[in-house]
Order: structure tokens, then sequence, then C-alpha cells
């Protein structure tokens, strides 16, 4: 009952609202405020009056531009790098040790044998345009199917402005023609180029065009290999590389001897067979006792230098790559070379980043929130902006080329391209890879890991072995591998490598938010202080008459709405019945002296049948009011 009489009073309070005007509340804050200025302008002269007004407006408008700038700041969530450097045990980073060349060129060979020869023959003609020294009468011919699908053309710009493009095997073979590709290298300027074409046609083409023409024969004997490899299953692929029984000859981590059975296989497109120690997919990931040589990972490789493939590898040495554990190694973008008949000496020291997730900034924890399905969680491996950008690529050519690069794995239901299945897909993966707008939306779809570890490396590097130790190295070296007495081995495909922690100290930078929620207010705060030599709580007494203003406005249009609504009931029946009052004054003007007339039915009055017309109102007789009785049945 206490609670139902409070709800009526507080009804009855709104209803009546605050009982101010809205000069007078404006009047009163001005009078009763701590804000300084409000208070001059009702108790001032008329002319400091306006004065002070003036002033009160021109700081108030001050504080509400300054709070404006410092609620931007805040909102643009800006951070700050703070540098710190720690000292303690870390693990020992994940080491891959990679071939620079993929495969064992007595392995491949049948494969590429039509390739060789065909790259043999255009650069024979490429070196050698004088008649009489071309490739005419080659035997067996030449497949040129497989170079329609890619040829390479030459560009001729004795005219610039007119270039001539000649494909090398499409020219008249007759000696001392001019229609020969290249008749003279004093006469004619020429470059090499790689000619794409799309499967609609000839018409449709695109030419790479490069300064050298060694490398338009490294690109356009990369393509072609690829079309051939791609067909290759995966287990031959891996039989035709590098094993690891033969690839690591000697080592040693620390104290502790180790060997290839130490290091996890995975299949690289780029280098082939890999070798990861201490990846930490099936162990603990190992600890470095101390920094320093003596406590790091010594290998020995072997190269094979002599069983390079000639067209396809024109660099010699190992490709390795220090990482985390179960991170999958980017050799070609992270990687470094080892040469050959040198030890290479890699001191490592360690960053780690912490980046600030949202709003600060758009990385991930894990790449659960990133829209690009991994291709590279096959491996199970860690997520990496790297992995992203190539799985971006790779389902784009899908989706587009009907086909996927040999580099990168594969999305579901898709196969790898080649020439056969797939004509014209050099032409659209080259397209696709200088297309500034879809590397535009793989860098928008894929984020940065929020930790991440890196380490930088210091290179130093000698001969290996010296002269006057290499025989006796060798000899036994060629001994653990071949058991064979005789030396197997030389400076060209030998490499020792010394990975190492410098010392044990490491680089933490760090983000931390460069404004808080606690910046924020006080300086709103010092700026209202400043300006108006205001505090919180006059900040409660200006929310207090906004209030009140809004009370007031609230009953206002209440009434107004009140207000129309009757009006519009009153246009809606003009005539209005009337009161008791206004039929008493009716009969008094007629003479019936303050009788209230009152229809009554006759005593023989029959109720009327259901069916018969309206009854006849002459039947009525009237009677005054005075003369009923309280048990009249008059209403």
């Amino acid at each position: 009952m206490n609670l139902r009489k409070y709800l009526v009073r507080a009804l009855h309070r709104l209803q009546k609202g605050p009982g101010y005007t809205y000069k007078e509340l404006l009047v009163w804050y001005c009078d009763n405020t701590n804000t300084h200025g409000p208070k001059r302008i009702i108790k001032e002269g008329p002319k400091k009056k306006l004065i002070w007004f003036f002033l009160t407006l021109l700081f108030a408008s001050l504080v509400f531009w300054q709070w404006g700038i410092l609620i931007n700041t805040y909102l643009s969530y800006n951070v700050t790098s703070s540098l710190s450097i720690g000292f303690k045990t870390m693990k020992f980073p994940a080491v891959t040790v990679c071939n620079a060349n993929p495969f064992k060129y007595s392995e491949v060979k049948h494969l590429l044998k039509e390739l060789d020869r065909l790259i043999e023959a255009a650069l024979e003609r490429i070196l050698q345009p004088t008649p009489g020294n071309g490739s005419e009468n080659v035997s067996p011919p030449l497949n040129l199917q497989i170079w329609n699908q890619i040829p390479l053309v030459l560009i001729d710009e004795h005219d610039k402005d007119n270039p001539i493009i000649l494909d090398i095997f499409e020219t008249n073979q007759t000696a001392g023609g001019n229609e020969t590709a290249v008749s003279s290298k004093e006469e004619k300027k020429y470059k090499l180029a790689v000619k794409l074409c799309s499967p609609q046609g000839s018409d449709n083409c695109t030419y790479r065009n490069f300064t050298s023409a060694a490398q338009a024969v490294s690109e356009w004997y990369i393509l072609q290999s690829t079309s051939i490899l791609s067909k290759v299953p995966l287990h031959e692929r891996i039989r035709m590389g590098y094993q690891a029984e033969d690839m690591i000859l000697a080592c040693l981590y620390g104290a502790e001897p180790c060997n290839y059975k130490n290091f996890t296989q995975i299949y690289h497109p780029d280098h082939g067979n890999c070798y990861i120690f201490n990846w930490g997919m099936d162990e603990e990931a190992l600890n470095s006792s101390n920094p320093g040589a003596e406590f790091g990972l010594k290998l020995i490789l072997d190269i094979s230098q002599q069983d390079y493939i000639p067209y396809l590898s024109s660099a010699a040495g190992a490709r390795l790559m220090l990482h985390q554990q179960k991170s999958f190694p980017f050799l070609k973008d992270q990687g470094i070379y080892a040469m050959a008949g040198t030890e290479t000496s890699i001191g490592v020291l360690v960053d780690e980043l912490e980046r600030m997730g949202y709003p600060y900034s758009d990385c991930t924890v894990n790449g659960s929130d990133v829209p690009v399905k991994n291709l590279y969680s096959q491996y199970n491996t860690s997520y990496s902006i790297q992995a992203c950008l190539r799985s971006c690529f790779q389902n784009h050519m899908a989706e587009i080329c009907g086909c996927g690069h040999y580099m990168f794995p594969l999305p579901d239901g898709v196969n790898y391209c080649n020439n056969e299945d797939n004509p014209g897909w050099a032409y659209c993966y080259s397209s696709l890879r200088s297309s500034i707008k879809q590397r535009q939306i793989c860098i928008d779809s894929c984020k940065e890991t929020c930790n991440d570890t890196q380490y930088k490396m210091t290179i130093s590097m000698a001969d290996w072995p010296s002269e006057a130790s290499e025989d006796w190295i060798f000899h036994i070296l060629s001994y653990e591998r071949d058991m064979s007495t005789n030396v197997t081995l030389d400076r060209n495909g030998i490499i020792k490598l010394n990975i190492y922690f410098q010392e044990y100290n490491y680089r933490t930078i760090s983000e931390s938010a460069a404004t808080t929620i606690v910046w924020l207010l006080s300086s709103l705060g010092g700026q209202f202080g400043f300006w108006m030599g205001g505090s919180v709580l006059c900040l409660i007494e200006f929310g207090e008459i906004i209030i009140d203003s809004l009370w007031i406005t609230i009953i206002h249009v209440i009434g107004w709405c009140k207000g129309l609504k009757q009006r519009r009931a009153r246009a809606r029946y003009p005539d209005a019945p009337p009161t008791v009052s206004e039929l008493v004054e009716a009969h008094t003007n007629l003479g019936f002296q303050h009788e209230a007339v009152v229809a009554l039915p006759r005593d023989d009055a029959v109720p009327p049948e259901p069916g018969t017309p309206p009854p006849n109102y002459d039947s009525l007789r009237v009677q005054p009011l005075d003369t009923l009785g309280p048990d009249s049945d008059a209403e």
C-alpha cells in the first residue's frame, strides 16, 4: 500500500514538473552554479553583463573544442613501443636446411630431357645467329609442341617505335636470308621475352621482358618444369630429391652427438626435401645450456653440386632458416644461403614482439579470425602472415584460373596447373601475380600475429677445409658416407655450419596504449578547470538543468498534444449533446418553471411485436419530474 501511495505521488510530481519556467530555471542555475562566469552575468550591470556573457560563451566553446580533440585522440587508439632487455635460458630455434637444387638431375633427367634439348637449341640460335651454326639438323627432331605452349621470343628494337617480335623456331632457316631470328648482332638490338597467351587465342597475349637473356631462360625453364613436375606424384618427387642420410654427414648439438634421424623431413616445392632440427612437433623443444659456439648446433652437409639441374638451379649452396617451433619455414622469403667450401658461423640474437590487439592494431592471436583459409594447416603449423598471403593467392588462382600453382598447397578439389590440362595457365598466373588489386585484397584480408619471435643473425664465413687439412677430412667423410677408401667428396659440395646464441640477453619490443581512460578523464578535467574553473560537481549541476529543461519541454509537449486532440474532436463533432443545465434553461423558457419533462409510456401501451413499425410517439404522456415516485421506472 505504501508503495502504491509512493508511486501515485511520484506520478503526480512528474505531471506537475519542476515548477519553473525556462527563464526562472536559467536564472536559478546562474545564481547557484559553482562554475565561474554565469554568476557575473546576472549580478553585474548591463555593460559588464554583456562582457561576461561573451567571455563565458567563448571559454565554453574552447572547452568543447579541446574536449573534441582529446576524445578524438583517445579514439584513435595510438600505441607506444617500449624496449626492454632480459636474461634467461632460451629455447634453441628450429633450424631448416635444404639444398638449393630441389632434385637430383640424374633422377629427373628423363622428365626434363625434351625441355633441355629445346633450351639448348634455343640458346644455340641466340648465341650463334650466323648462317650454318644453327640447329637445323637436330636429330631426333625437337618437340615444338612443348615450345609453342610457352615460347621464348626475340623482340627486335632496331626501330623502337615499331618493334618486331620473332619466335626463335619460327624463322626461315635458309642460309644467308634476312628472315632469321637474329641476322647480325651489330645490325640489330634485341631482347629475349617469354610469350604468355590466354586460352582464348593468340591474339590475347602478353610478353614478359627481361634485361638479360639469362633471366629469361631461367624464368622460361621454371614455368615449363613446373608444368611437368606438377604431374609427378608427391612420393616420387620426394624420392628424386636429396635424402637425409646423403646430405647430413655430421651433426653435433652442444656436447651431444646427433644424426639425420634427429631431423624432420618436409617437402618444400622450391627446394625439394628439407630437414628441420628441433621443430618441436614430436618432442619438446631443446633449450640452449649456454651461449657461445661450443653450445650450439654444428652440421656438415653435402650438397652434391655435380648433380644439379643446369637450367633450374643457377645458385649452389645450402638454404637455411631459423624460425619458431611448429612454424612453417618460408625459405624463399626469410632464408639465407651458405656457400659451398666454407664454414659459416651464425650468431643469433632474439627479439620478442608483443603487439596489442583490437582496437589498437589489427593483429591475430592464432589466425582463427582471419577470413582466409590457411592451406598450410595440413602441416599442423602455427599461423603466420606468409602462410595467409600464399593461401590467399592460391585460393584466388584456383577460383580464377581453375587450377593451383605448383609452389603452394592445394585447396580441396583442385589440381595443379599444367600445359595439357590447363592451357594458358601461365598467362593467368602471370596476370594474377602482377595484379595490384589482387595483392591488396590479400594484404587487407591477412593479419600480423600479435606475438612473434624474430632471430637476428650475425654471419661470418671462412674457407673450409683448409688446403692443409682437406685431404684427411675428405677421406674420413667419404669413408663414413660411402664406406669407400677413395675420396668421393670435394670442396664444391661440402658446407660446415655453426649456429649458436651469441648471448642470453633478449630484447622484448612491446606495445602499450598511448592514451588510457585515466588520461582522458584527467585531460578533460584539466581543460574544464583551466578555462571555466569547473569540476565534476559543476558538470552534475549542468546535467541537472538539462534534465529539468527536458522535463519542462515534455510537459509542454504533452499539453500541446492534449489541446490538439480536443480541437480535432470539436472539429469532428460541432453539435455536441446538450447538458442538463441547458435542458432546464430551455424548458424554463417554454414556461415549465423548473420542471423536467420526462416521456413515459401510457398504461395501456402494449410492447411492440417483432417486425412491427416504430411506436407512435403521440401515445406518450408528459408528467412533471417532481411527481415521480422513488419506485418509478423512469430513467
